[in-house]
């Protein structure tokens, strides 16, 4: 990886270039990759500003996701870092606790990305994390949220704790990830000009706020992807998140379920594609991978209609490629072409339960 601070030497990275990168990668989600490349452009200016040592009334940008598993909110964040060549760490939040509970406390999650840099002080403090699974993290509770009753450790509790990370505070984090428990090793990190990208399924949404209420009849699965562009923070707020917690997410970025054109993309565009790795992996045996347009679109299809996303694309092939990869040693045949009934066969039966996303 590049080092960022060569990276942060030149002109900063427009938002169209930020873009035009990440459209390499993900497929799809064009709203979304703008919204993106537009908060990591005034990250950006925030941090030169920092640096310069010059006043600035730039706050920070750090970002909500919203959207459907396999829509590609690890994806997009992952790629963000690459591209603007900084460490990157990703974290679940139903993994902590509020401090002074058994589980890990939220500073664990820096000292991950201090990991990630090789301890290096200055490029942990430019780094990403992403926090998924925050919806996991809402109040569960009426007693929590009238101040009755018992404490939500894992929920509330929690929220209550990143409100400093996410803000920008000078925090002590352990040096070693896997011996937080001793205090005596531990590092001085300033999370000012750390980005924090969180995000979550929030998949009961429709149950709290206005608006909403689950569409029926004729156009109701249309009128459920289209209600899901009007997610307001009310709604959130409803939900069990804080709005203090909220107002430090300032860029909230709704993500679509994938249809069968952009699984398809998924598939075969990306630099990293699932096909370009396939056909590496059979070319170690000198076998030569074809796939008909029909095969690969009955893989797409079969993963958009079971609502698995791209995350499941992998295990679909998988599955699919399973005698094929253990029978690849010994086949006589260079030449492997595999169409929609082969695809077909080796789906028939299989149940959206059998895989794992």
């Amino acid at each position: 990886m590049e080092s960022s601070a060569r990276r942060e030497e030149g002109p900063l990275l427009t938002p169209r270039q930020i873009f035009e990168r990440l459209d390499r990668y993900v497929m799809g989600q064009e709203e979304a990759k703008r919204a993106v490349a537009i908060a990591a452009h005034n990250h950006l200016k925030r941090t030169q500003a920092r640096r310069q040592r010059r006043g600035s009334l730039i706050k920070k940008s750090n970002i909500l996701l919203i959207g459907p598993t396999g829509s590609g909110k690890t994806h997009l964040a992952r790629n963000l870092a690459e591209i603007l060549s900084v460490p990157f760490t990703t974290v679940d939040a139903t993994e902590y606790t509020e401090a002074g509970y058994y589980g890990k406390d939220v500073e664990v999650m820096v000292s991950e990305l201090l990991f990630k840099a090789h301890h290096s002080v200055e490029e942990t403090q430019r780094g990403i994390i992403f926090i998924d699974e925050v919806d996991k993290i809402a109040r569960r509770s009426q007693g929590a949220r009238n101040g009755a009753g018992s404490r939500d450790i894992g929920g509330e509790g929690v929220q209550q704790a990143l409100l400093k990370l996410l803000e920008g505070r000078e925090v002590f984090v352990p040096m070693n990830v896997t011996q937080a428990w001793n205090k005596s090793d531990f590092v001085q990190i300033d999370t000012r000009d750390i980005l924090f990208i969180c995000a979550g399924t929030f998949s009961d949404l429709h149950a709290y706020g206005e608006g909403g209420a689950r569409p029926l009849g004729f156009g109701a699965e249309e009128a459920s992807r289209r209600g899901r562009q009007r997610i307001t923070l009310r709604q959130l707020v409803d939900f069990g998140m804080l709005a203090e917690f909220l107002g430090r997410l300032p860029v909230m970025v709704q993500l679509q379920a994938l249809g069968e054109a952009e699984l398809l993309r998924v598939l075969t565009e990306p630099p990293d594609s699932l096909l370009r790795e396939f056909r590496e992996l059979l070319a170690y045996d000198e076998i030569e991978l074809e796939f008909t347009q029909e095969a690969l679109r009955a893989v797409a299809r079969f993963s958009g209609e079971r609502g698995l996303g791209a995350r499941g694309l992998r295990s679909i092939l998988e599955h699919v490629m399973a005698d094929v990869m253990f029978e690849a040693p010994e086949r006589r045949r260079r030449l492997l072409r595999v169409d929609e009934d082969f695809v077909s066969a080796r789906l028939l039966g299989l149940d959206s339960a059998q895989i794992h996303t």
